[in-house]
């Protein structure tokens, strides 16, 4: 499965903790991130974490893309729904991508543990079935 990371600032250190502790199930799938995120969670868990842009620079967009393209299987979008955002518009749009491909999101830890411990059961598998097509991440 590809599975996409973005945190906004303030969430970064809880998706890097929330990624050590499923490691072992993380390790197993293809992992992409947006920039900084992507950076810190390769650091600092030694996951194989295939970096974009930075979310302001585009990151966002090119995992966008890839929603589009069915690339992207699953996606943990840790954000920060407190603090006033100048790019709010771009977080409506990852949403809103996610759900016109089907495509499960997390955008809080709770539902990203239940991802997680789903993705670990097999509970993922049908989106093999519903694109069997081999799925990688482009360049």
């Amino acid at each position: 499965m590809n599975i996409a990371l973005i945190a906004h600032d303030q969430k970064k250190e809880l998706l890097i903790q929330f990624c050590i502790a499923y490691k072992g199930v993380l390790e197993k799938h293809s992992l992409c991130g947006t920039g900084t995120t992507a950076k810190l969670v390769s650091e600092a868990t030694g996951l194989s974490v295939r970096q974009f842009l930075a979310g302001a620079q585009g990151g966002d967009q090119q995992i966008g893309a890839r929603i589009a393209y069915n690339e992207i299987d699953m996606m943990l979008f840790f954000r920060d729904p407190v603090s006033p955002k100048t790019y709010e518009p771009e977080v409506t749009s990852i949403i809103r991508l996610c759900d016109v491909h089907n495509i499960p999101i997390a955008t809080n830890i709770a539902t990203a543990e239940m991802l997680v411990l789903g993705l670990a059961r097999g509970d993922m598998d049908w989106r093999d079935v519903s694109d069997p097509k081999e799925k990688e991440l482009l360049i």
